[in-house]
Formats: C-alpha cells, structure tokens, sequence
C-alpha cells in the first residue's frame, strides 16, 4: 500500500473544461533559525513543479506561479527542510531554517545498523518501489546513487533509506530531469506497506529531434490519463464522466466490501465550491473510494503482480484515514495530502511517471 505524503502536486494547464487564470507572486526572505542571517543560495521551489529559483546575498526569493495551490519547499545542506502550503493569497514568506540534529541522526542510526553494501543490496527494491516498475521507469536512471543511505532495523523488520542530498533522476521516456529531495522511504516488511516523503523538482529536458519530442509528448500524456492529479481536475470541474472516470463507494456487507455506484456521485462527494477562494471541499459519504477509469486498459506487467485485477480498465482506491473531507485548488492540487492513502493502479505509477505541475496537454 503506498501512502501518498505528498507531496506530487502539480500544476497541469488545460484539460478539457479546464484553464488557469493567470498567475501570482510568490515572494519572501530565508533566514538561519538561531543567528537570524540571511541564507544565500537556498532553494526555494514549488515541489512536483518546473518552478524553482535560489535566495540571493540577503536571503531573498521571488517565484511566479500558475493560479493554485503548491507545497512551497526551502531546503539547505545540512539545515532543516521546510515545506508550507500557498496559494494565490500567499504573499511575502518569512522562512528560518534549523540546523538538523546530528544527536537525533545518531541515535536513529544506533537504532537501526547502516548496510554499508545498501545499493547493492536493496539497490534494485528502492527502484521498483520508488522509480516504479511500468515501461518508463526502464528509461530512468539515478545519477547519483552514492548519496543514499541504507539502515536495516531487525526489531522492526523495517528499512529505511535516506539521501544526503537531492536524488538526480534522468527520465529518458518523458523527457525531465528530476531533482528529488529525499527526507525518508520506508518499507515495512511485516505489512509490505511502503511510504516516501520527499519534495521533487523538475527540468525539462532539450528533445534532440522533432521525433523525441513528439514521442515524449504522447508518453507525458498517457502518464497523466488516470493519474491522481488528472482525478482531483476531474472532480473540481464535475467532468468526471467525460474524462473516463467512475467513482463507486465501498460498504462493509457482513465483512466484505461491496460497490455502490450512487445515483448522482456530487451529492454523495458533499461536493461545495468556494467562489471567493476557488476551492472545491469534497466530504464523501463512504471513507472508502472504488476508481474506475474507463479510458485505457491496465497493462500487462501490473496484470502480473497483481492477478485477478481487472484488464479493460485501471482500478484505484483511496481511503479516507485522517479526516472527512479534503479541499482541491483549481489546479488540482489537494490537502491535506496525509489524509487520503492511495492504492491499486494509481499507487504503481511512482516517479518514473509522475509529471510537474505545469504539464500542458498537447
């Protein structure tokens, strides 16, 4: 089961029904917690975006986005990452960052024993569990392997991988290069739950012919069909059945869950737009969620870790565990991110077919 930290929150432009409204400022000063210096050179970036810039002599920043909602990330070497959610309202942002606690890291790492051979060890299970194991994640490569850490806890029967600083990951089947700030992965041997938490950036990558480009366009495009993002679009603007989705409620029958597809799926989602903020909150009547996307069939190598799941279409499911409700921006972004799990076919897609934000639909 793959919980959704996240943190994967993108500003997609223009699916049908669909179109941003301009864009805002977003603007402020990053200072050391105890010293109350400026911070030169930090980084300063709308995760799961191409929008990205660093604080200059004394401290300062300024990023233009797409109308919306982001998770705003400020990450330092050997500081505290800070991470706050914006939107159009944000403004001027003071940020200080804490040195991180060495003490802390020590006894984590006394907790639980560092595998000195951890790539070659856990190397190809961190990448089929963080890349993925669809058609694209063949076509990405991690630059720098070298910087991740590896712990093995035998009391918990858990591992745990860290990065001592942002993972570079070249995406050759879409076309991006990702620069992924990884504050933790963890997999639970006992439940096979794996979770990651960790802040992505994205640049695009130069086509080196009209043909490479052309085909990365057609591969962005079926990564985003289906995708999280492209289901939270749907529901914000009431175009879920144009856009090839159906959403069904789980009901617990004498133990087993059993499918109900309500009559008019707006009413059951409590769905209540926001004009003054333009936001849309969703309280679903089940905490369980069936998502059905109709417009393209499930592919073969998911059919071969998961049997018994239907072919013709992808079957997700999200769980409602921390809170009733969730509020999506107009671009698709949601939150809280840490109240909804997602599982099925929207949890193997993983980076390897994540997008930022500012994708455009050819």
């Amino acid at each position: 089961m793959k919980k959704y930290a996240f943190l994967l929150m993108l500003v997609f432009a223009a699916i049908t029904g669909f179109a941003q409204q301009g864009y805002y400022t977003v603007y402020g000063n990053v200072t050391e917690h105890d010293t109350k210096a400026p911070m030169t050179g930090a980084s300063v970036f709308a995760q799961n975006t191409t929008f990205g810039t660093v604080t200059d002599a004394a401290g300062n920043f300024k990023l233009q986005l797409p109308n919306g909602g982001y998770d705003l990330v400020i990450t330092f070497t050997g500081y505290e990452t800070e991470s706050m959610h914006i939107t159009t309202s944000a403004g001027e942002q003071k940020i200080e960052l804490k040195q991180k606690d060495k003490t802390l890291e020590a006894v984590a790492v006394v907790a639980s024993s560092e595998v000195k051979d951890g790539w070659e060890k856990y190397g190809d299970f961190f990448q089929e569990n963080f890349i993925g194991k669809t058609l694209n994640s063949k076509n990405c490569i991690i630059k720098n392997k070298e910087v991740l850490k590896f712990f093995f806890s035998k009391r918990k029967n858990r591992l745990k991988i860290i990065s001592s600083e942002p993972l570079v990951i070249e995406n050759n089947a879409l076309g991006y290069r990702v620069k992924y700030a990884l504050d933790s992965f963890l997999y639970e041997y006992d439940t096979k739950a794996c979770t990651y938490i960790g802040y992505p950036l994205f640049e695009e990558m130069k086509a080196g012919t009209e043909t490479q480009a052309a085909e990365w366009n057609k591969k962005r495009l079926v990564a985003y069909n289906g995708s999280l993002l492209h289901l939270m679009r749907s529901i914000y603007t009431k175009d879920l059945k144009k856009q090839g989705f159906e959403i069904q409620f789980l009901v617990d029958n004498n133990g087993k869950d059993e499918a109900i597809s309500p009559k008019s799926i707006y009413a059951a989602l409590n769905y209540d737009k926001d004009d003054s903020t333009h936001t849309v909150e969703i309280t679903p009547n089940q905490k369980k969620l069936a998502i059905l996307y109709n417009n393209e069939t499930t592919d073969t190598a998911y059919l071969a870790a998961n049997p018994g799941e239907p072919v013709k279409f992808q079957l997700s499911y999200i769980f409602f565990v921390n809170a009733p409700s969730i509020v999506i921006e107009e671009n698709g972004y949601h939150f809280d991110q840490n109240d909804i799990i997602v599982n099925g076919w929207m949890a193997w897609e993983k980076v390897a077919d994540m997008l930022p934000y500012d994708f455009k639909q050819p």
